[in-house]
């Protein structure tokens, strides 16, 4: 069980953990080999926290690779604070990032384009419209596909009816404007997925702020978090302030007791559970469903029976083919949750072991860091903090060097902390798109 963590302690750890600095004593031999010229192509596929920060920081490193960055949107929506769109204090087009400074600050060649298949034989990434790209070392950052194969009653087709807002831009428009159409003394059901999935906090953050926008607007209606779990990443922070600001509006069931839901009626806007003994009507649906890795990894051979991109936890590189990286999302990584700050670190470190490895320098060692704020509302914020090491093929966490925000913390400190979560933001957006 993870203990509580000073807010001094923990603002320090999350700075640490952006930016150059968090790489240590790793910087000074990367950074003094960096007029070193390497004559070698490095590929990037997803251009999300994981795949835009290993591009940019491959040229960081080692100028003089040739890195093309392969992501077919021209602009990247976070999903990471679409909740607080969700909410009605932030606008949409503040989280979208486009991909000019990786191309003109970086000299990332940016090219917005699918790509449909990987020759590990060959080194080659075959695209939708630009041919074929050889590699020397790809990079698959693919984020996550969602299982619908595991979802009895509703599949891609039903997310404008029952939206999921589990990636962004348009499904977040899709469920807002639900919620703004919502009457008053109407049911919103959140049902968060199986792990493990993206962002482990984010389902209880929505619900969170759901509420807080409801709370304002329709003070009657009601939240139902129907949940296959038992537990929950800040459980506890978040049934506090649940109660403390919101009451009996948000009410959570886990598996146990009948949450897990089992089937989904999209004309009669139901979800089953129980065994279909009961049936929850919802005027708004947000069913976030079961993951697994991103499409082009799962056609790629690059999963395991988990639907995952089994990885060596040391240098993220594929334990199914050579010379292919996965990062993000769709990595197996130990202790490490699957969240955008996770992600970051992931680039760091691969591009870091790119350059040592092209330099024929030792592989890098250094801890990787996460950092979550999510907030209640826009005045209370909790936070959870992990450092994680490399021991015996694994990433593991080191004890005692993160921890939760204070259980019973004053409302100063919950409202600093929610203070901060805005600045944390635009510091690792700028650390990958900046």
């Amino acid at each position: 069980m993870r203990g509580s963590i000073s807010r001094r302690s923990f603002l320090q750890l999350g700075a640490s953990s952006l930016g150059v600095a968090a790489l240590g004593p790793l910087v000074g031999p990367l950074t003094a080999h960096a007029g070193q010229q390497l004559d070698a192509r490095i590929v990037v596929i997803g251009g999300g926290s994981a795949g835009a920060t290993a591009a940019k920081y491959l040229k960081h490193y080692a100028p003089g690779l040739r890195v093309t960055l392969l992501e077919p949107n021209e602009t990247y929506y976070t999903c990471y604070a679409g909740n607080w769109y969700l909410g009605g204090f932030r606008e949409l087009e503040t989280l979208g990032h486009g991909y000019g400074n990786l191309r003109d600050r970086h000299d990332v060649e940016v090219i917005h384009d699918r790509a449909m298949a990987i020759d590990p034989g060959s080194k080659e990434v075959d695209t939708r419209t630009n041919g074929k790209l050889t590699y020397d070392r790809l990079i698959v950052a693919p984020g996550i596909e969602f299982a619908w194969d595991r979802v009895e009653g509703m599949g891609p087709e039903d997310t404008e009816a029952i939206p999921h807002a589990w990636e962004g831009g348009r499904p977040f428009e899709v469920l807002r404007r639900q919620l703004k159409d919502l009457e008053d003394g109407g049911t919103v059901l959140v049902c968060p997925p199986e792990e493990p999935y993206r962002c482990p906090p984010g389902p209880y953050e929505r619900m969170a702020l759901i509420a807080h926008y409801l709370k304002q607007e329709k003070p009657r209606a009601k939240i139902l978090g129907l949940d296959p779990k038992e537990t929950f990443s800040k459980q506890d922070l978040f049934k506090q302030g649940w109660e403390a600001l919101y009451g009996d509006m948000i009410e959570w069931i886990p598996g146990s007791q009948g949450g897990a839901p089992e089937r989904i009626s999209v004309s009669d806007r139901k979800v089953f559970t129980d065994g279909g003994a009961q049936a929850h009507t919802g005027d708004v649906i947000n069913f976030i469903p079961p993951q697994r890795a991103g499409a082009i990894a799962q056609e790629a051979d690059l999963v395991d029976d988990t639907g995952w991109c089994p990885v060596n936890q040391k240098t993220f590189e594929s334990t199914r083919h050579s010379d292919i990286y996965i990062i993000g999302d769709a990595a197996v990584a130990g202790a490490m949750p699957k969240s955008a700050h996770a992600a970051n670190n992931h680039g760091k470190l691969v591009a870091a072991t790119i350059a040592s490895d092209l330099r024929g320098d030792s592989l890098p060692d250094f801890p990787t860091v996460n950092t979550c704020y999510s907030l209640v509302s826009p005045e209370w914020g909790i936070t959870i903090a992990g450092v994680y090491e490399h021991q015996e093929g694994e990433i593991t966490e080191i004890e005692g060097a993160g921890g939760l925000s204070p259980l019973d913390a004053d409302r100063d400190q919950r409202e600093i902390e929610a203070m901060y979560a805005p600045g944390w933001y635009e510091s690792i957006t700028e650390d990958i798109f900046g």
